[in-house]
């Protein structure tokens, strides 16, 4: 796997990349990771390799990659598909896979912004992603406590795995408390309910069966509400099923791919 960079509006955002093994042709696929996270979540992903050119990106204040001066809300969540753009430029992806803040940023890009874009997946997002009062406020003065709260049963994870469970933990804090907030706030402004009707891609709303962060409902929603649309669970998995279940994640994906993008 390859560690790059590519610079833009004054940064440098850091992304991995691994080319396809298979067919030459195939798109190239580049995953987005959700709030105070980084391209670690998919490293089960690059899995896909075998079949499609694969990559992950740290957004703006994430990871290896440059922070950004915005505030929180649009202008944030703006920023994030700026980052977004250069990386699918330098590596011709055409597929986003966007879990949760990373769904956000699929759709502001693919209702915003000229970029040609074969197909979406929407992994543990929504149109609308309120979030709760007391994890806003927690995220201002007590972080321990959000952080502690994420991983409560059946919202990142529902599997108790210790590994996976202190992993994503160790992470978060990695990310720290300003990014984290910065990226919930930005989330908690997020509304595109209207907007749907404009998604014109093949997009896919996959989401965990037990994911009480952002529900099946929120998914059904996508599906239905997305001209294009159509929506699949990921059995015995919560908002992060990309880690808890990679394989059942991936072959949803190759699916949809194989059926839906030519």
């Amino acid at each position: 796997m390859d560690v790059l960079t590519t610079a833009h509006h004054g940064r440098t955002t850091t992304y991995r990349f691994r080319e396809a093994r298979g067919e030459p042709d195939a798109p190239t696929i580049l995953f987005v990771h959700g709030s105070g996270g980084s391209h670690s979540v998919w490293r089960g992903q690059f899995r896909l390799a075998s079949d499609y050119s694969v990559a992950a990106l740290d957004l703006s204040g994430h990871g290896d990659s440059d922070d950004v001066d915005a505030d929180t809300g649009y202008e944030t969540l703006s920023a994030y598909v700026d980052d977004v753009i250069a990386v699918a430029k330098a590596t011709d992806a055409s597929v986003l896979v966007g879990n949760s803040l990373g769904g956000a940023v699929a759709m502001t890009l693919a209702l915003e912004r000229d970029y040609d874009l074969d197909a979406l997946v929407l992994a543990g997002t929504g149109a609308k992603l309120a979030v709760l009062d007391d994890l806003l406020n927690w995220l201002d003065d007590d972080f321990d406590r959000a952080v502690s709260f994420l991983h409560e049963e059946d919202k990142l994870f529902h599997t108790d795995d210790e590994r996976l469970v202190e992993g994503s933990k160790e992470a978060m804090y990695d990310a720290g408390r300003a990014v984290t907030r910065r990226d919930f706030r930005s989330c908690h402004t997020f509304d595109v309910r209207d907007q749907l009707g404009e998604i014109s891609v093949p997009t896919l709303a996959l989401v965990g069966e037990y994911d009480r962060l952002t529900p099946p409902s929120y998914h059904e929603f996508l599906s239905e509400e997305i001209p294009n649309g159509e929506m699949a669970t990921i059995e015995d998995a919560a908002h992060l099923a990309m880690l808890e279940q990679p394989e059942a994640f991936n072959a949803a994906v190759t699916s949809f791919l194989d059926r839906r993008v030519e």
